[in-house]
């Protein structure tokens, strides 16, 4: 078989020139916007807050009427009305006439400032005692303080988190326009896989693949149909994914891509028939992925093993994801780091390594194979080891891939 290797770099290159953005958009509710890309720029309808409002409890008045006040000679005022928040004064108040007003209230015509509650003192008569001056708009909010109506709430393509659509609420806007999510299909393949209701006979595994990789996915904030375990038969694999990707935009199998007698998918590819775009990567786990393009859909044929399936995921799916999605937020991080662990394995070609990452510090568990999954729980990183490194050392500066 011809080999293709390609660095993980070059491979995801070459393959997101096969993915195209998704250009659908749809209409959702705001609790159903979250982590979802807005398919047009929206204005802000209003100003917000939409009128001249108190930050605070107190009373409400002209700051002219209080020049000159002090505590031995302070300024008195005659309460004319109160005003809780979402309440309004009708009319407008007089020389030397105050309103008590609460925190978030409309201040009412005829006034600029507001006197904070703690400050103020009222005669046996009810009359209102200012003991110093204020100033024009003292302790006062204006309308569009927040917001200006006409300003650009949201871009296009942005990603809408819990203070963008807080903002969207403060304008009335119930719904909003956004990308469609990707549709992504994904399934099993080999013999001997058995589903969990199964079993478990000799010589049999249970299917854990598709449960890490739907259930990644859904982290994500994505949805996928699960096609389940496909037996090791070239034909009927064909016939199912040519099935079921009528509709989709990304197929993601497990299992079939070696060089073994029943590594399928080089055979699956041929049956749909697919073009084939590379198979191999130059890195370990995982070296073994085959990836192709069924009519405009691209497919990532992931290695069967556990830990090498999530390790290409992370590396190479996430990337086609965020380009389908317009999401970059989809795309994984980088970032360096100090190894608290030492890594004494030789690297010929370049390796990730499962790890966790904190405050700059890397740590690496026990177990390291591509059929092993336990000792991923907890790793939040990759540990990336370049081609060539005979070993790293406990205080050696690293780079890490961020999950």
């Amino acid at each position: 078989m011809k080999l293709e290797i390609r660095s993980l770099e070059e491979g995801i290159a070459e393959l997101l020139k096969y993915v195209q953005p998704i250009a659908e958009s749809e209409e959702v509710g705001l609790p159903e916007a979250l982590d979802r890309v807005a398919a047009e720029d929206i204005a802000a309808p209003m100003d917000n807050p939409p009128f001249d409002r108190s930050p605070l409890d107190g009373y409400a008045f002209a700051a002219a009427d209080s020049s000159g006040a002090s505590a031995a000679k302070p300024a008195m005022f005659r309460i004319v009305g109160e005003i809780c928040a979402g309440g309004s004064f009708e009319g407008q108040t007089g020389a030397h006439e105050a309103i008590r007003i609460m925190t978030g209230a409309k201040i009412p015509a005829g006034c600029d400032c507001v006197l904070r509650q703690e400050d103020i003192t009222l005669t046996e008569q009810g009359e209102l005692l200012v003991p110093y001056p204020l100033a024009k708009h003292q302790n006062y909010c204006f309308a569009g303080e927040d917001i200006r109506r006409g300003a650009v709430l949201l871009q296009k393509n942005q990603v809408l988190h819990a203070v963008s659509i807080g903002m969207l609420a403060s304008m009335g806007i119930a719904r909003i326009r956004v990308r469609r999510q990707p549709h992504i299909v994904l399934a099993s393949t080999g013999d001997e896989i058995i589903d969990l209701e199964e079993e478990l006979a000799e010589g049999k595994i249970y299917n854990s693949n598709l449960y890490v990789l739907v259930s990644r996915l859904r982290e994500l904030g994505l949805s996928v149909r699960s096609l389940g375990i496909l037996p090791d038969d070239a034909e009927q694999v064909a016939s199912v994914l040519r099935e079921k990707a009528a509709d989709a935009d990304l197929i993601l199998t497990t299992g079939g891509v070696s060089v073994g007698k029943k590594d399928i998918m080089h055979e699956v590819v041929n049956c749909l028939p697919a073009k084939r775009i590379f198979w191999q990567l130059a890195m370990k786990p995982g070296s073994p992925v085959l990836t192709y393009q069924f009519g405009t859909i691209p497919g990532i044929a992931l290695s069967g093993n556990p830990y090498a399936s999530l390790a290409v995921f992370e590396l190479l799916v996430r990337p086609v994801l965020a380009r389908l999605a317009v999401n970059p937020e989809l795309m994984y991080k980088r970032a360096s780091g100090v190894l608290c662990t030492d890594f004494l394995k030789k690297s010929p070609s370049r390796r990730f390594v499962r790890a966790r990452w904190q405050d700059g510090r890397v740590t690496l568990p026990g177990h390291n194979s591509s059929g092993m999954l336990a000792s991923a729980a907890g790793c939040n990183a990759m540990l990336d080891v370049p081609a060539g490194t005979m070993s790293l050392k406990a205080g050696a500066e690293v780079q890490v891939v961020l999950l």
